[in-house]
């Protein structure tokens, strides 16, 4: 699995985290280990700015999504899955660190950008929630993928609850 972290916001954030759980999503999602995926840091201006022009809305956001390949899960335990360009996912920490200390389940940034990780890459492979059973599937899948690379590390205490507006 190819992916490549650039961290442009100014920011510390915890990289290697960001890189681990989205290679953990992407085998959990039994995507093609040769596929590549990008995962972009940026400070607020830059989030804004992606957020009017792809979305149409003001104000910086926590993650974005911009698949390339369109590339799915396959159906079927035997089924080999396809190879590709997965796409790009756009991280804002700020936004991240503001809604980990205001989520019901406070927790910190580097937290809250691991979940956004997992929630970029779920969109990637068509995910969405825009209407409930959607979001039911989608929110209980990124539970599921947070939690066991939590467990798999040892990590303790509650995930973090999803928080994305996105």
């Amino acid at each position: 699995m190819s992916i490549d972290v650039n961290n442009e916001s100014g920011r510390r954030v915890d990289e290697e985290a960001v890189l681990d759980i989205a290679r953990y999503a992407l085998s959990r999602m039994r995507i093609h280990p040769l596929s590549e995926l990008s995962v972009i840091v940026v400070d607020p201006d830059t989030m804004e700015r992606l957020h009017v022009q792809w979305m149409d809305l003001p104000g910086p956001t926590d993650v974005m999504s911009f698949p390339m390949d369109e590339l799915r899960p396959p159906s079927r335990d035997e089924e080999e899955p396809p190879q590709g360009l997965l796409g790009d996912i756009v991280l804002c920490p700020e936004v991240a660190e503001r809604q980990g200390a205001e989520a019901p389940t406070r927790h910190s940034m580097d937290e809250e950008l691991q979940l956004l990780t997992v929630h970029g890459v779920l969109h990637l492979l068509g995910y969405d929630h825009e209407e409930p059973g959607e979001r039911a599937e989608m929110f209980s899948l990124q539970s599921a993928i947070v939690d066991g690379w939590r467990a798999e590390r040892g990590l303790t205490g509650p995930s973090p609850a999803p928080t994305t507006t996105s």
